[in-house]
């Protein structure tokens, strides 16, 4: 069996709808609510799907303005920052602290991280992969840090999130982003102290996770879930991260809908993904036993439509179903990298820690992933909806097999290795807090 041809023109509504009318979708705000709205009802208004929405606590980001300036050579000179998502602000204080420059490639070897302390510390590397790294520079006492994301050096600053597990455990300080370029300058032309001024909060909000639910015919068979996220990083109205991944996660509902299959689809639109999955690994924690009886693959889109560039798979699975997408791919004329790293940046890695095989498709357009990556312009003008639409029809395919309707298909929970189940552990417990999480309170 095949499924029916994905609508180019379907997927560029829902994602210029999401983008255009509803704009910016910071986990917590009133923007990601509408667009969770505007996805059940697209949900609803499929025969044969069943459409739930589940809540959840999360910090929501509200920024009035922010400004930050650097003096170089005894003058002041303004540049553009972005607050951290669950970084604190100044108040509507302006801090102004001398400028030290810190690598995170090295410079957690030091012994003694003292020279941070009451400075505005130019943080090169914008994620901080151990939770006793970040303990020692919050217990440095830094005045405020300026994070460079040295995947990318551009020349605009952009928009990140500190992890909720850190915070929660060792608290935060003012924190925002600096394009690398504008570093750059400061350290090549003399800059000597920053001012950052930051006016606004962040308060106690709730997110919503969107399930649409195809029941199989045989109950014992197994979940089968598709998964995708609706909201965005500050000042972005992420076209690409993530509007095209909800929009797909709708499109397939409706092509799979009103077929006879084996096992159940269950398809997500999570929310506050931005914020480290926070949606995704609510879901899990809230439905632990039943995804780790019933879950037969997780299928995370993220990021699937830049126009120019190629595809690229983060597979945890068994080779059985690896050469299955391979194959089922090629005869769609689509070719792809595949990695079996174990990225806990992802809707998938929840699932994993539950013991679900899954992976995480997304399309490459630079070495470091896609240029446009939580900047102002990951906008629609980015994407290819023909070749996104193309795409969805091969994971569709695939989808089919994995449903098993004729009863052939293996099992797809085998795959997961002894060493692979206790990194996803290690890690779990390091970014995200383990199977307690971590509170909104």
């Amino acid at each position: 069996m095949s499924v029916s041809k994905v609508s180019a023109e379907k997927l560029e509504q829902h994602v210029r709808t999401l983008t255009v009318d509803v704009g910016v979708r910071l986990a917590g705000s009133a923007a990601e609510r509408q667009a969770a709205n505007y996805l059940a009802d697209c949900g609803s208004a499929i025969p044969g799907v069943t459409v739930t929405i589940e809540d959840f606590p999360v910090w929501e980001q509200v920024v009035v303005r922010e400004s930050l300036e650097i003096n170089l050579n005894g003058q002041w000179q303004a540049f553009d920052c972005s607050l951290f998502g669950l970084s604190p602000s100044t108040e509507g204080h302006v801090i102004d602290a001398p400028l030290v420059f810190f690598d995170s490639a090295t410079g957690y070897q030091r012994e003694d991280l003292s020279l941070l302390e009451g400075a505005a510390v130019v943080h090169l590397g914008c994620h901080i992969e151990t939770p006793s790294d970040y303990r020692r520079l919050i217990e440095a006492k830094p005045a405020c840090l300026l994070f460079v994301d040295t995947r990318h050096p551009g020349t605009v600053a952009l928009a990140d999130g500190l992890f909720p597990a850190y915070v929660d455990a060792y608290g935060a300080c003012v924190t925002v982003n600096v394009a690398y370029q504008d570093a750059w300058s400061w350290r090549t032309r003399g800059g000597t102290r920053a001012r950052l001024c930051v006016d606004g909060c962040r308060r106690k909000s709730f997110s919503e996770n969107v399930i649409l639910e195809i029941p199989g015919q045989d109950p014992e068979a197994g979940v089968i879930y598709v998964g995708g996220h609706h909201d965005t990083q500050a000042g972005t109205v992420g076209a690409d991260d993530n509007a095209i991944g909800s929009a797909s996660v709708v499109e397939l509902a409706r092509i799979l809908s009103g077929q006879k299959f084996k096992r159940t689809f269950r398809l997500i639109s999570f929310g506050a993904e931005e914020q480290l999955s926070v949606g995704s690994a609510s879901y899990v924690r809230r439905h632990r036993e039943t995804i780790a009886r019933d879950g037969r693959f997780m299928f995370n889109i993220d990021g699937s439509g830049s126009a120019m560039g190629w595809l690229s798979v983060i597979y945890n699975g068994s080779a059985t179903h690896e050469a299955l997408l391979r194959d089922v791919f090629k005869q769609h004329d689509f070719y792809f990298k595949l990695s079996r790293d174990l990225c806990p940046y992802t809707d998938q890695f929840p699932f994993a820690v539950a013991g679900v095989p899954g992976l995480w498709l997304t399309r490459h357009n630079c070495t470091s992933g896609v240029f446009y990556h939580h900047r102002r312009d990951d906008t629609v003008d980015n994407l290819d909806f023909s070749l996104a639409a193309r795409q969805l029809d091969a994971a569709g395919d695939f989808l089919v097999k994995l449903a098993g309707e004729d009863g052939t298909a293996a099992d797809a929970r085998a795959g997961l290795t002894a060493d692979e189940h206790g990194e996803i552990k290690r890690v779990w417990e390091a970014l995200y807090g383990g199977w307690a999480g971590f509170r909104v309170t």
